[in-house]
């Protein structure tokens, strides 16, 4: 048990103040007292602690300070990387009455994820760049405020920094919805097989670089090939350089091809096989490609490829075509092309074929029609099974940039970041379900998560560099920071940080942070 004490020196006139603990003597089997000088009193009568104290010693010994504590460990992270990616001066230079809000919902979603109504509550006990907490009012008119307008200024930036000379890998996914009033949520092909109306997201993602780029929502009965269009003219108005885009198969049309050759724009597409002219160019090479003069290996996977200049369009604008052969994949390749046969003969059946699919309908259908039994869809088996024999196992990319075979799969195939890019916004980011029902406080919301994405990324990206990759995932390497505290003390004892764990430690020395002082 311990107590204050008050005596003055007789000499010197002077009050100390000492703490007198009590405690048992073992030895005399008696309660004895030690007294500890911990500071005088002014002639104000005003407690001044001892300069042998330690700080938060001191602080903790005034009777008239005040504490109050904030968690700081996930901050300094976030805080490192906006720095880095200079993204403050970045959003405010397009949100300049909203930038602290947006990176504090960002910061949020980052560190702790979950529905945005639950962002003030995380304010109350985190630091975070706007200082105080975000009422569920202001959140909702934040959201609000983040205009077309806004989020173009900042693309336009953003792009800028990160995009140059760096392959953009372009891909759609769904994002399912319980809202009716949004005019974007349409029921169509929903990737999470959800049977919930969606909204589509559209992403351009840096290869080199590992960062989100753009984003657009698009209505969820819009279809992969038809986005294409409206991103290529958006980026015109924005007066954008020369891109490289990177894109899989959905995106595949003479139509999309000769758009992006008079963009002007570099790309690398994957061309579906059920298309005649690639189907004569495999043709052409087939005894060839299989030979020791097709013969490769990348990263000891053996492959047959073909290369040919392919003049594209009536224009004869240049273009290559890689042609790639790998047996060991053309059993899966025969299990997908069965998969999607298997869809297309239900979309005849029903009665609501899909445009884009009318050349494969034609080709390995045979659809009769009858006044008593209407309509019969049947496999064409002499195509289908010609097509197996003749072209599984092959996979075809068109582009107007890279003459290399090699070169051109391997930036092909690290486009599967873009992939990771969908499952942070889905698992991370609380996004496979969008409860928010009109259209600004949705745009709004995605904006933020595009936010968030970034920090993600790039934390991954720093982690990568490091074997933190190995131990931690982004939100768990930000929840081992949770226990770094600072506390704050009235008047002049500033602030203290609580005890770096061993592991805090760690992971600051990784990503090349200085340890923040004790005071």
């Amino acid at each position: 048990m311990s107590c204050r004490i008050n005596q003055v020196n007789k000499k010197t006139g002077v009050t100390y103040v000492y703490e007198s603990v009590s405690y048992w003597d073992k030895e005399k089997k008696q309660a004895r007292n030690k007294k500890t000088c911990i500071g005088r009193l002014d002639a104000n009568e005003t407690f001044v602690p001892s300069t042998r104290l330690a700080p938060e010693q001191a602080a903790v010994r005034d009777p008239i300070v005040t504490a109050s504590a904030e968690i700081v460990g996930s901050s300094i992270i976030l805080d490192t990387i906006t720095d880095m990616l200079g993204l403050k001066s970045l959003l405010k230079s397009s949100f300049p009455g909203e930038y602290r809000q947006i990176l504090t919902m960002a910061y949020y979603l980052v560190s702790q994820g979950g529905p945005l109504s639950h962002c003030g509550t995380w304010c109350k006990s985190h630091a975070h760049p706007f200082g105080i907490p975000l009422t569920s009012q202001c959140i909702t008119e934040i959201l609000r405020a983040i205009s077309i307008d806004k989020k173009q200024t900042f693309f336009t930036k953003w792009m800028d920094k990160v995009s140059e000379d760096d392959y953009l890998c372009y891909d759609i996914t769904s994002i399912s919805s319980y809202s009716e009033l949004n005019e974007y949520i349409k029921y169509g092909h929903n990737r999470d097989l959800d049977k919930l109306p969606q909204l589509n997201l559209a992403i351009l993602f840096s290869q080199k670089g590992r960062l989100p780029v753009y984003f657009e929502r698009t209505p969820g009965n819009i279809t992969d090939v038809t986005t294409l269009h409206n991103l290529l003219k958006t980026f015109k108005a924005m007066e954008k350089k020369t891109l490289h885009y990177v894109m899989d198969k959905g995106f595949y049309s003479r139509k999309n091809v000769d758009e992006l050759l008079a963009s002007k724009d570099k790309f690398m597409l994957s061309v579906p096989l059920n298309n005649k002219w690639v189907q004569h160019a495999i043709d052409d090479i087939y005894d060839v490609i299989h030979g020791p003069e097709g013969y490769q290996k990348l990263d000891d996977e053996v492959l047959y490829i073909h290369t040919r200049l392919y003049p594209w369009g009536k224009d004869n604008r240049r273009c290559y075509l890689h042609l790639y052969y790998n047996a060991l994949a053309r059993a899966h390749a025969v299990d997908q092309f069965s998969e999607k046969l298997v869809g297309y003969k239900k979309e005849l059946e029903s009665g609501k074929p899909i445009k884009e699919n009318q050349e494969a309908y034609d080709t390995f259908f045979i659809v009769k029609t009858t006044p008593k039994r209407g309509s019969q869809v049947s496999y064409n088996t002499q195509a289908v099974n010609q097509y197996i024999n003749r072209y599984a196992g092959f996979q075809a990319l068109l582009t107007n940039s890279i003459k290399s075979p090699t070169e051109s799969l391997q930036i092909y195939r690290d486009k599967d970041i873009v992939e990771k890019c969908f499952d942070d916004m889905k698992n991370q980011l609380d996004m496979k379900r969008l409860r928010m029902h009109s259209s600004a406080t949705v745009d709004g919301k995605l904006f933020i998560q595009f936010i968030a994405l970034i920090y993600i990324s790039a934390l991954r990206r720093e982690m990568r560099k490091t074997t933190l990759i190995e131990r931690y995932t982004v939100r768990e390497l930000l929840q081992e920071m949770d226990t770094l505290t600072k506390v704050k003390y009235s008047g002049k004892y500033g602030h203290i940080l609580t005890e770096i764990t061993k592991p805090q430690r760690e992971i600051l020395k990784d990503l090349n942070i200085a340890l923040p002082s004790k005071t």
